[in-house]
């Protein structure tokens, strides 16, 4: 005889089974609740945050002890965002700044092209490189190599302030600001490149240094200054050169500084020493103007090479590049034979190597920020190197200066341009 079930006790059966459907599946949710929120949370995340879905799962007061932990899990991660953003922020700040420092650099030919004009550097008193005229305007190698960066940015190769410098004013115009770039004899060494925040161009003049004497005391080599006395301008490669030279062969000298050029070769023509020594090109240069150029000769011997080139602050790739190609194209048109007086006989070249240089085709100009025939300026204006040289240093000057290793690569030299493509 089967037992008989109450409606009550029914009822009360079906409860515990619904009761027990219920916890199982909360137990089933528990456990897969915190993985799920786990798997989405960043890899970051603050621990109280990562806990709080698990306080979802006690049933008394749910609101209460669910919405607490997680304003203070918010609190945390608002109080901890900013600190871990001022560490970064106090460990990149000095990347910043130098990145603000160079983009301020690079901002400089737009600073140029705004201001009107170029302001370069010079020396001012050598005479065949730069000099200050009587009539106030400057002429000079160096000069006219300021005058082909104007005709590059501008079309205007007068569009230039000159600024005389000294030997030891000169880096200091470059890292300050003064000048926009520096055409003043001054060699190209390690330590200048490194040390003095300078970016150096491409050489435009190869020169070494040498010994002016007096003619009359009848001496032909270095060892013939054994216990001279020699004029030296301090703040130069030339002082550091003179020192090793002379110690490598046991010369002893007495050497007389001065920190300006004038009063070096001053006091050389008045015979307050035996010796002047600097770069031969400077050493050609003024003897033309002591009051006996004859009586004085430039020894053969060389002491030391000194690759001339013009200098911009360093991190100004933009400005180095632009004086660089200057250069470069004063160079490649006096290998392709293109000059002041014949440069529109090229304006049909069916050459692509001359078109190019030009700017007839292709869009290297702007590669620069420069207008397109910048070439075309520079030679119109300025003339190619060859030209330079000549106007200032070569056989219809007083200086009649061999260009020697000045000479184009094919004709016996060092210069040489890369490819204008």
């Amino acid at each position: 005889m089967e037992p008989v079930v109450s409606d009550n006790e029914g009822v009360f059966m079906r409860l515990r089974m619904m009761t027990l459907f219920i916890g199982l599946l909360i137990l089933v949710l528990a456990g897969c609740g915190p993985q799920a929120e786990e798997a989405e949370a960043p890899a970051d995340a603050d621990p109280a945050e990562a806990e709080t879905p698990a306080l979802e799962i006690p049933t008394e007061a749910p609101p209460e002890i669910v919405e607490e932990p997680q304003e203070e899990a918010t609190e945390e991660a608002m109080t901890d965002a900013p600190t871990e953003a001022s560490e970064g922020s106090a460990e990149t700040g000095a990347p910043a700044e130098e990145e603000a420092a160079q983009g301020a650099a690079g901002d400089r030919l737009q600073a140029i092209i705004d201001r009107g004009n170029l302001i370069c550097g010079v020396n001012g008193s050598l005479p065949g490189f730069s000099n200050l005229e009587a009539d106030g305007t400057f002429s000079g190698f160096d000069v006219d190599f300021c005058r082909a960066v104007a005709a590059a940015i501008f079309g205007d190769a007068e569009a230039v302030e000159y600024r005389p410098l000294s030997a030891q004013e000169r880096f200091a115009a470059v890292q300050s600001g003064e000048i926009d770039v520096l055409f003043r004899n001054t060699t190209w060494t390690l330590d200048r490149d490194t040390s003095n925040s300078l970016d150096f161009g491409p050489v435009t003049f190869y020169d070494g240094q040498g010994i002016m004497v007096q003619q009359d005391l009848g001496i032909t080599d270095l060892e013939g200054l054994n216990g001279a006395t020699i004029c030296v301008q301090s703040g130069t490669t030339t002082e550091l050169n003179l020192t090793d030279q002379f110690r490598a062969l046991g010369v002893e000298f007495e050497p007389l500084t001065f920190e300006e050029i004038d009063p070096t070769y001053q006091a050389y023509d008045e015979g307050r020493c035996d010796a002047v020594t600097s770069d031969r090109s400077q050493l050609v240069s003024r003897r033309t103007a002591l009051a006996e150029p004859d009586a004085h000769v430039i020894l053969e011997a060389i002491l030391s090479k000194e690759p001339l080139a013009p200098a911009v602050a360093q991190g100004d790739s933009q400005l180095r590049d632009v004086i660089s190609w200057v250069v470069y194209a004063t160079i490649q048109a006096e290998e392709f034979g293109i000059d002041s007086t014949n440069i529109d006989t090229f304006a049909n070249s069916e050459d692509p190597t001359v078109t190019r240089l030009l700017g007839q085709e292709g869009e290297l100009g702007a590669a620069l920020g420069l207008p397109g025939n910048f070439v075309e300026s520079i030679v119109s204006n300025v003339g190619n190197y060859g030209e330079i040289y000549n106007r200032n240093l070569g056989p219809d000057t007083s200086f009649n200066l061999d260009r020697g290793l000045n000479a184009p690569w094919n004709d016996g030299g060092l210069l040489y341009s890369p490819p204008f493509r």
